[in-house]
């Protein structure tokens, strides 16, 4: 049967919401969950982590969809099957990128996090206020989100670099590629964002090299992915001044276990994911029109370059 789609996820509660929103909002889309009678209908898949042997137990399965901005969330098995693999773009998400981005350079940027460790001690403390015009802030990634967030700060008057793997042109960004291009950016950068996607390139990619090619007292935002810190790494580089701290969103295990260290860090802000979402309502009309492309054989929207795996 054409528009049909298998809901795949390991989070119920989630399924059950996407489930109920397809069935209100497109019910021309025929929606079936794991193990559902009828399911062999169905030839693309929204995923949200799957179990890595998904095409396995369901090999009519043609096409991918990634019911995030990210896809690595589909494993290596997944991304590897030669299938077409497509993901959300949200305009409503990169808004909220740049709110929490802009948040977390502010804190940096105007002392808040001197003067939050200040009122603990019952410390009352002016610091000089700095012009945004003089500090270096860098991004990491310069994709939908990171375009968007470092031309956004721009705005705000920060000296703005982006890197990306290939080279990129935006206005009042300076952009840079290549492992010279990442030094010379790193040099000379106050405050680091990352919003690079998970790949094996990018694994790891926030190491003990990358904090000490930056001038020392730097400030790390991580709004990737968890695997892209090595967080023994970040602690070192904390616990000697060469970092002044570290705004962390995503991480390896979530929820962060009540037992990470991270919790307790000097100068580490700690939130639950929380940088920014897709709506829901933008990840159903997403996926099932592409649903609907996909059994006209037209061209699929957000599809990911699968050698690149973004």
């Amino acid at each position: 049967m054409k528009n049909s789609i298998l809901l795949a996820s390991h989070d119920d509660q989630f399924t059950a919401e996407l489930k109920a929103e397809f069935v209100s909002r497109r019910p021309e889309i025929s929606v079936f969950l794991l193990g559902e009678e009828g399911v062999d209908q169905a030839d693309v898949a929204a995923c949200w982590y799957p179990q890595a042997d998904l095409l396995t137990h369901y090999p009519h399965i043609k096409c991918l969809h990634s019911v995030a901005a990210g896809v690595d969330h589909l494993g290596q098995n997944l991304l590897n099957s030669g299938l077409p693999v497509c993901r959300i773009v949200d305009n409503h998400q990169k808004q909220g990128m740049l709110e929490y981005v802009l948040w977390g350079v502010l804190n940096r940027h105007r002392n808040f996090d001197k003067i939050r460790d200040n009122q603990t001690a019952a410390i009352w403390h002016r610091y000089p206020q700095q012009a945004a015009s003089e500090l270096q802030v860098s991004v990491l990634g310069l994709g939908e989100l990171g375009k968007f967030v470092a031309q956004g700060l721009a705005e705000f008057g920060y000296q703005i670099s982006g890197w990306s793997r290939s080279s990129k042109s935006l206005t009042n960004v300076h952009c840079y590629s290549g492992l010279e291009g990442l030094n010379t950016v790193l040099n000379r950068t106050d405050i680091l964002i990352n919003l690079l996607p998970l790949s094996a390139e990018t694994q790891g990619i926030l190491n003990q090299d990358l904090f000490n090619a930056m001038p020392a007292g730097g400030y790390l935002i991580n709004c990737g992915r968890g695997g892209h810190l090595v967080t023994e790494d970040l602690v070192t580089a904390l616990d000697s001044g060469q970092l002044r701290g570290a705004l962390l969103d995503v991480f390896d295990t979530e929820p962060l276990p009540k037992t990470e260290a991270l919790w307790q860090q000097k100068g580490v802000i700690v939130t639950p994911h929380v940088a920014s979402d897709v709506s829901l309502s933008t990840i159903i009309d997403q996926v099932a029109d592409n649903v609907l492309s996909f059994s006209k054989g037209d061209t699929l929207t957000n599809a990911i370059n699968i050698d690149k795996g973004y």
